[in-house]
């Protein structure tokens, strides 16, 4: 689990290709690493992966097929949001994430309004109904939350923190995002439409 509170960003370094996936190399100096071991997760633009093998300020993760068919940002040298699993002391101060993505959005518009900026993103089809206003969504692993709804589209306004330490400033019309609904969100629709 995850809060969608980046602790750092760090860069895909190097891709390794595999059987059916990428093995990546990932350069994260600003990430703390002293606590991380072999077998850990940690969450890259989003998406939980295992650490594989740790050297110094950067490590290794493997990326199957399935993942990287459905997510972006995980298939080219560059940036990526970061952050460590969470433990149960930890101050949760987003909302809880998974890791796993429940599809990719398309960013509509990502302009500057005053000093913040705003983010409108047309989410997949089935998952728009699990948006909802003032509710809490996952973009690219930062936890956010959703000003206006309309249809499939969604609005966000990003403050200037968060767009200076995360990913999300090199956002422009056409990007595309990875998006994690509100686990709740989730719950709430099985427990809804399940058979006893």
């Amino acid at each position: 689990m995850f809060s969608g509170i980046v602790a750092a960003t760090g860069r895909i370094a190097h891709l390794q290709p595999l059987e059916k996936g990428l093995r990546l190399t990932v350069e994260a100096p600003g990430l703390d690493l002293s606590d991380v071991a072999v077998g850990d997760s940690i969450a890259h633009e989003g998406v939980c992966l295992t650490v594989i093998e740790k050297a110094g300020a950067s490590y290794k993760v493997d990326v199957s097929r399935e993942t990287l068919d459905c997510t972006v940002g995980l298939d080219a040298p560059g940036e990526a949001n970061l952050e460590k699993a969470l433990r149960l002391a930890d101050r949760l101060g987003g909302h809880l994430v998974t890791g796993h993505v429940d599809g990719v959005g398309e960013v509509l518009k990502f302009a500057p309004i005053g000093e913040s900026h705003e983010l409108v993103i047309r989410a997949p089809k089935p998952l728009a109904k699990y948006i909802a206003r003032k509710g809490s969504i996952t973009i690219n692993g930062v936890s956010l939350t959703v000003n206006r709804v309309e249809g499939t589209d969604f609005s966000i306004n990003l403050i200037p923190h968060t767009v200076a330490v995360t990913t999300l400033k090199r956002l422009k019309a056409g990007s595309r995002v990875n998006l994690e609904i509100d686990l709740v969100a989730r719950y709430i629709e099985r427990m809804m439409t399940a058979e006893a």
